[in-house]
C-alpha cells in the first residue's frame, strides 16, 4: 500500500473555501481505482492546518491520481490559498494488509 501524508497550511481566511474544494476532490478520489482511502484531517489546535491521508494500492495508481482533471482543477484551484507549500511525506502503508 502507498501512503502520502499531505501537510498543508491554508491562509485563514481561506479555511471554509479549502475545506469545500477539498471535498470535491475527495469526492471524486474515492472513485478512482487504486484508491483505498482519501481523508482530510483538521488541526484541533490550529485550524489552518490540515492533512490529507491519501492511500492507493500502489504507487502507480498514486501517480496517477496527480493526473486527474479533479486533482488538477483543486490544485489550481487551492494554491493561492497555501501559507506554505504543500509537504508530502510517503510512506508505505503496512497494515491493514491488503483484503482485510
Amino acid at each position: 500500500m502507498h501512503v502520502t501524508l499531505v501537510h498543508i497550511h491554508v491562509k485563514a481566511e481561506h479555511i471554509v473555501d479549502f475545506i469545500n474544494a477539498t471535498e470535491q476532490n475527495h469526492n471524486a478520489s474515492i472513485k478512482e481505482p487504486g484508491n483505498l482511502r482519501f481523508d482530510l484531517l483538521q488541526s484541533p489546535q490550529d485550524a489552518s492546518r490540515f492533512m490529507l491521508y491519501e492511500a492507493y494500492t500502489n504507487e502507480d495508481e498514486a501517480r496517477q491520481h496527480k493526473e486527474t482533471d479533479h486533482y488538477l482543477t483543486w490544485r489550481g484551484m487551492v494554491a493561492e490559498w497555501m501559507a506554505s507549500p504543500r509537504r508530502g511525506e510517503p510512506l508505505i502503508g503496512l497494515l491493514p494488509k491488503a483484503g482485510q
